[in-house]
């Protein structure tokens, strides 16, 4: 059975960090290329990263500008979102994505930026 779990979200802080994980099964981790996405209230669902199969590749929407990192472990058939200096409009569900020959979508973990 395929699954993607997130885990890591939360409130923070202005200005606080967060580091999201989505740790998959179910399916050859290490030949899919990984992306986070989220989506607001109201808002479509927008990338926020994308990592390629080894790590060496990565991207990162415009809004992003430097705060978030994006990784993987494929020993652990992990990825992670380090998010640094959030922000309120970070407020969002984030989704970890998997595409190869097939997509997969996990369930999403919420992120909440307030004071």
């Amino acid at each position: 059975q395929v699954q993607l779990v997130e885990s890591g979200g939360g409130l923070v802080q202005p200005g606080g960090s967060l580091r999201l994980s989505c740790t998959a099964s179910g399916f050859t981790f290490s030949t899919y290329t990984m992306r986070w996405y989220r989506q607001a209230p109201g808002q479509e669902r927008e990338l926020v990263a994308f990592i390629g199969t080894s790590g060496r590749t990565t991207n990162y929407g415009e809004f992003v500008k430097g705060r978030f990192t994006i990784s993987r472990d494929n020993a652990k058939n992990t990825v992670y979102l380090q998010m640094n200096s959030l922000k309120p409009e970070d407020t969002a569900v984030y989704y970890c994505n998997a595409v190869n020959v097939y997509t997969y979508w996990g369930q999403g973990t919420q992120v909440t930026v307030s004071s």
